[in-house]
């Protein structure tokens, strides 16, 4: 098998993990690092496993979505009250099941396989995400195969 990766650095985004018990619990943010480790059935016609100039529907998704945003989990009792009381413009809020490292990562991992999709079909597949929240900590999520091909 045969992989290729492609790295997304320096995103701004800010997160919360409410169920923390720590400093975690606040609204604190980081320069994140996304790394997508991709694989295929077979090479594309230019011997490629994914063409990286054609990922711009995944930087797009990053700036539209992510960049300068507030990642919250959707049960955290806090979320909405925090923006509504907000000045306008504060926050750029972006819903995930949890609000985690981890959590982050498995959400993206689907909604990047779900882009990819679209554009390769099933020749092609991410086969794990690596985010990074910053220099010391990172996060890998690579599903079963059964998953996501």
């Amino acid at each position: 098998m045969i992989t290729c990766s492609k790295l997304y650095k320096d995103i701004p985004f800010a997160h919360r993990q409410h169920l923390h018990d720590g400093h975690c619990s606040q609204i604190h943010g980081h320069n994140w690092d996304i790394k997508l480790t991709f694989s295929c059935k077979e090479l594309d016609a230019m011997g490629f496993v994914v063409d990286f100039g054609k990922l711009k529907y995944i930087k797009k998704f990053i700036q539209d979505k992510l960049d300068h945003a507030c990642v919250l989990s959707w049960d955290d009792p806090s979320a909405k009250e925090m923006i509504d009381s907000a000045p306008k413009g504060i926050y750029k809020p972006y819903w995930v099941e949890n609000a985690s490292c981890e959590g982050i990562a498995k959400h993206l991992f689907f909604e990047f396989t779900d882009l990819l999709k679209k554009s390769e079909g099933s020749r092609a597949w991410i086969q794990e995400i690596e985010i990074f929240e910053d220099s010391k900590n990172s996060v890998k999520y690579r599903p079963p195969m059964y998953e996501y091909i």
